[in-house]
């Protein structure tokens, strides 16, 4: 099993697949990757060798932002947000659709189940 930025990514799969197991890593950026280091699309991770998986890895770590660095960085922006109290913290904060979506019927997702109350009329 190939470990690349601290994942295991499945040996049977082609490796632009694989590469979107990684957290961070999309379908246009696999195929990115896939480009830089020469390496064919269609090749399915149990073929790559030692050397290419090697190859990946240093791609990965040297141009993009990944697993926990890039969780550390979205949550510090979400932070900042919610320090300033700007709108968009304070949804944030009171854990409710951030975007704009209506929250009078849906959002629960965000909001958990619903709780019931007393003496409200169906």
């Amino acid at each position: 099993m190939a470990r690349i930025a601290g994942v295991n990514i499945p040996t049977a799969k082609r490796l632009d697949i694989a590469l979107t197991y990684i957290h961070g890593i999309g379908r246009a950026k696999a195929t990115e990757i896939c480009e830089k280091t020469g390496l064919p699309v269609n090749k399915r991770v149990h073929e790559l060798t030692e050397a290419e998986v090697i190859k990946v890895r240093e791609c990965i770590d040297a141009d993009y932002t990944v697993e926990g660095e890039l969780r550390r960085e979205v949550g510090t922006y979400i932070k900042r947000l919610m320090d300033l109290a700007c709108y968009r913290g304070l949804r944030h904060r009171r854990r409710l659709p951030v975007r704009g979506q209506r929250t009078h019927t849906n959002a629960r997702t965000r909001k958990g189940k619903a709780k019931p109350i007393a003496g409200k009329k169906k």
